[in-house]
């Protein structure tokens, strides 16, 4: 983990790439299946949270999955959390223009941001928490998470994930250097992979899933799982 990308150079890399990541056709074609588990994360909150008022989006980038929730609660609350001032900029005015509730940026880390607990009815996150290094670390993060919903809230996570059988992750990962590929060439797979190896520590699906049940959570759902890309949540107890 020593060798992993700083905070502060994700940030920097993120401050440099805003427009790119307002744009779904760019910003996450490498990210499988991306629309798709918007449109699942944004109807599963509704359909777990019908009378939601209060939202965060950690990590939230230029507010793409915010935008898709608030489709359906246009008159809620929004908080939106990056590391990076450029992208809570275009991600505030963006969305904006999606609700006639209040909108709030947050500059910082989740492990650090100063959050009110139960407030948020939804909690979404994607493609975020790969950035989590250690498992204590991880659990630290889910557990926060949990404290800040409301009792009968809801998280919802798109995100890359890992496969903890070696042979069944190496078969995945070709996998996903293939469509890399097929999308834009060997150059931007081996760029791809450069920077998940630099930046990201992902953990698998099942990791992820017996974590969030060991912190509480309850009627967690798997939307859908695609390769090494996964979408799924889960509620706290009313």
């Amino acid at each position: 983990m020593q060798s992993k990308s700083t905070v502060e150079e994700i940030k920097e890399r993120f401050d440099k790439d805003v427009e790119r990541f307002s744009n779904l056709e760019t910003g996450q074609q490498a990210t499988i299946d991306a629309p798709l588990c918007m449109e699942l994360i944004a109807n599963a909150a509704l359909a777990t949270s019908p009378k939601a008022e209060n939202l965060l989006d950690i990590g939230c980038g230029a507010g793409n999955l915010s935008l898709k929730v608030l489709q359906h609660f246009p008159q809620m609350n929004s908080d939106l959390l990056d590391l990076s001032q450029p992208m809570l900029t275009k991600a505030k005015d963006r969305v904006s223009w999606a609700t006639t509730g209040k909108v709030n940026t947050i500059q910082a880390d989740l492990r650090d941001a100063k959050l009110e607990e139960g407030k948020y009815d939804i909690i979404i996150a994607a493609a975020v928490l790969h950035h989590l290094r250690d498992e204590q670390d991880w659990e630290n993060a889910f557990t926060k998470i949990f404290k800040l919903l409301a009792p009968g809230g809801s998280l919802w996570i798109s995100d890359l994930v890992k496969h903890d059988n070696p042979e069944i992750q190496k078969m995945m990962w070709n996998w996903y250097g293939s469509y890399l590929e097929k999308l834009n060439g060997v150059e931007y797979r081996e760029n791809v992979f450069d920077y998940i190896e630099k930046e990201d520590s992902p953990r698998s699906l099942l990791f992820q899933v017996n974590l969030m049940e060991k912190v509480g959570f309850t009627g967690i759902e798997i939307l859908h799982k695609h390769c090494c890309f996964a979408a799924f949540g889960g509620s706290k107890p009313k």
